[in-house]
């Protein structure tokens, strides 16, 4: 227990971090007021979204912003609900309601705590881009496809898959079109792709969501349904949570909403890190305050929360230097919840429906895409079948079938490197033994070489190729160049070498390294070897103990060769 208070005494935020708020507030002020506006009809749009409300959604931007800012490991970080989240949520709401909502945050933030306890978060470096590029398009795939009933005017369907309930509110728009809420999301999507290519600095989601919001309150569009009603204030969860039984229950969905808040966030991370110069963040304090902040979000009505990378690089691009503009941003949107709560509930949800269509595009790196499916083949499939698998299955069943799959490719690339190679062994000084006895070295005896990792993906291979040597009565393993061996590859050595020694064949070894010896020796490789001593230090050696072999069984009749030379003389083994 102490050992744990002390690491988590490790994961608080220091002199330091506070001191660097005091270097350029002015910066940081202007940073964070830019985030907010930016972040507002999001916070809104993925409240909607999620099944909770916009209310969740404000209520979320504030209270896990301000606390994944004081208590997180980067100081650019900005964090609050987002898209792949929401993915999550939906079929949760679905089966749980949202008090399962509300639980299941309280439980996501226990263990993201515990993960940043155990050191987790220096594992994130071990995803590859593949994956994280496809999970990624998928994110954005299911983004946009989750807005379509609010931009189409429609009720949202019932139903646990995303592109059931699109296809159920194409059926009914078609059956009862809304043109007004179809143009005003249209609208919203134009000025913010047209706007942030003309003026990137300019927050154009807030500009097109209050011209949407005017428009429909000036021409009286009851087409265009608003929001509702907000609360003036951060609200204490009068939904409560679920009973003590029912926890159990929720432990699966609430792993997944902790990995994906792992994930996520540490992901927004390295992307601020890599947006600057000098900035490095600490992945476990940022699991720590991601667990903090999902704590809290719950017990003001908030939704599970993760690092934001489109929010974080807008912080970074409007200049931030420190956790004070993270800070301001969650500040001025807990002014706006209390002061402009009444104006923000006339927001049409087919305006946020815009905003999200648009961010879902924005999500979408065409080029970044393209350069990783002309990558390699591997890195292709990866990025597809991760897309897919998110947008068919969940993210998190996705992140792990995009894991497996480039492993098991990974192991593939890695397996073709170990091969046999034949290896020519000269005599070892001109002259020194007749032409006769080379040739009848050449007729009997052969040296391979192993190059590469002997282990399960590649052992087989490496049988079936040793299995087809031919009709000599020396085989010699030069091992030297053996990268690592397991308890598969060592097996599959102890058997290739029985099936030789059965068919008459003697195996030599040379070269074995000391740390591939333990593997060996488990298994009873090397005493397979040692019982009619052909394990040898050195190629060299080796072959004079073949040599040998040779002569005592009537083969060689030729006088003993030479000594063979030292290790030192002979670098390679």
């Amino acid at each position: 227990m102490r050992a744990v208070l002390i690491r988590v005494c490790s994961l608080l935020p220091g002199r330091s971090d506070f001191s660097a708020m005091a270097r350029d507030p002015r910066r940081d002020l202007l940073a964070g007021l830019t985030v907010a506006i930016v972040a507002l009809p999001l916070a809104l749009g993925f409240g909607v979204s999620s099944g909770l409300g916009a209310e969740a959604g404000l209520a979320t931007a504030v209270v896990a912003g301000a606390l994944a800012a004081l208590f997180g490991g980067s100081n650019l970080q900005v964090s609050g609900p987002t898209g792949a989240m929401t993915v999550v949520l939906v079929p949760i709401v679905a089966q749980y309601g949202p008090r399962g909502v509300l639980t299941v945050g309280l439980i996501a933030g226990v263990m993201v705590i515990g993960l940043a306890v155990a050191r987790a978060g220096r594992y994130m470096a071990y995803i590859p881009a593949s994956v994280v590029e496809g999970f990624t398009l998928g994110i954005a795939l299911v983004i946009g496809l989750q807005q379509l009933p609010n931009a189409l005017g429609v009720p949202k369907p019932g139903g646990e898959r995303v592109l059931q309930v699109t296809w159920r509110a194409v059926e009914e728009f078609v059956q009862a079109p809304n043109w007004t809420a179809v143009a005003l999301a249209a609208g919203v999507v134009v000025v913010m792709l047209t706007g942030s290519r003309w003026r990137p600095a300019i927050p154009f989601s807030i500009v097109a969501v209050i011209a949407a919001t005017v428009v429909a309150q000036v021409f009286h569009l009851d087409e265009a349904a608003p929001i509702g009603d907000l609360p003036a204030g951060l609200p204490a969860p009068s939904l409560g949570f679920v009973d003590f039984s029912q926890v159990g229950s929720l432990l699966a969905p609430a792993l997944a909403v902790a990995v994906l808040a792992a994930l996520e966030s540490l992901l927004s991370a390295q992307v601020a890190d890599g947006m600057t110069v000098g900035q490095k963040h600490d992945p476990d304090r940022e699991l720590f305050g991601q667990g903090l902040a999902n704590l809290a979000a719950p017990l003001f009505g908030g939704v599970p929360a993760t690092g934001a990378i489109a929010r974080t690089a807008v912080n970074v691009r409007s200049g931030a230097t420190s956790r004070l503009a993270a800070l301001t941003h969650a500040a001025i949107l807990a002014v706006i919840v209390f002061a402009a709560a009444p104006l923000v509930s006339r927001i049409p949800l087919a305006a946020l429906a815009g905003v999200l269509l648009a961010t879902a595009v924005r999500m979408v790196e065409v080029g970044s895409l393209r350069a990783m499916a002309k990558a390699t083949r591997s890195d292709a499939v990866v990025l597809v079948l991760t897309a897919v698998a998110t947008l068919a299955l969940d993210l998190v069943y996705a992140v792990i079938i995009g894991m497996v799959v480039a492993g098991a490719l990974a192991l593939r690339a890695v397996a073709k490197q170990a091969h046999l190679a034949e290896f020519d062994f000269r005599p070892d000084l001109p002259g020194e033994h007749s032409e006769e006895e080379h040739a009848l070295l050449a007729e009997h005896i052969v040296a391979y070489r192993i190059d590469g990792p002997l282990f399960f993906a590649a052992a087989h291979r490496f049988l079936l190729e040793l299995a087809e040597v031919a009709e000599v009565r020396v085989v010699i393993l030069r091992m030297s160049r053996v990268t690592t061996i397991d308890a598969t590859g060592a097996l599959v050595l102890k058997d290739a070498v029985a099936k030789l020694n059965r068919r008459g064949i003697a195996v030599m070894t040379s070269g074995i390294r000391p740390g591939q010896r333990q593997a060996l020796d488990s298994v009873g490789t090397l005493d397979l070897l040692r019982v009619h001593g052909r394990e040898y230090a050195t190629t060299p050696e080796a072959i004079a103990g073949a040599r040998a072999h040779l002569q005592g069984a009537g083969v060689l009749t030729l006088l003993p060769a030479r000594p063979a030379r030292t290790t030192a003389q002979e670098p390679t083994r």
